[in-house]
């Protein structure tokens, strides 16, 4: 995608990197506590990522982390200078189903109303869900089509992409 030419740089760390300064975290919480990051996108910024933890979820796909999809979803994401969740669209999908849509699990999510196949983390804001639903897509993309069809179908239109059909075109009959 075009877009990503206006990643300046990718920096990598050889593990997680532990960054001071207040933070808001899920439910409306802040801290200002040291905390670990696997990954950061900045604005037109580098992406930060740490190699143990970009090897360790190639090599554990189905578990469904993956901190590249993740960060590089933040970066499409604040394409329009907000990270809120809703990327630009480019007709791709009807804005008013993807707002409905992804506004109905981001709320599932939040409030704990469903065990599903998205990580808890994507309840933290609109933006973390969007990266976390990203992440699902594409690491755990059956799974995610057969708990949350919507979900996945306002994906499967945005990035113009069917992973859960390639796995199923790929298992033997």
């Amino acid at each position: 995608m075009e877009v990503y030419r206006k990643v300046g740089s990718i920096i990598v760390h050889p593990r997680t990197v532990v960054l001071r300064g207040e933070r808001h975290m899920a439910g409306g919480l802040a801290s200002d506590s040291p905390f670990s990051i696997a990954g950061q996108a900045h604005h037109r910024g580098p992406v930060l990522l740490a190699w143990s933890t970009v090897a360790f979820e190639a090599r554990h796909p189905d578990r469904g982390n993956n901190v590249v999809f993740h960060e590089f979803a933040h970066q499409l994401d604040m394409i329009d200078g907000t990270i809120d969740g809703t990327p630009p669209l480019q007709d791709r999908v009807p804005l008013d189903r993807w707002v409905a849509v992804c506004t109905a699990e981001y709320e599932r999510l939040r409030h704990g109303e469903d065990d599903s196949v998205l990580r808890s983390y994507g309840a933290t804001d609109p933006g973390e869900f969007f990266a976390v639903a990203t992440e699902t897509f594409f690491s755990r993309p059956v799974e995610l089509a057969a708990q949350k069809p919507d979900l996945y179908d306002v994906l499967r239109l945005f990035y113009r992409q069917d992973p859960a059909g390639r796995v199923q075109r790929s298992m033997p009959a």
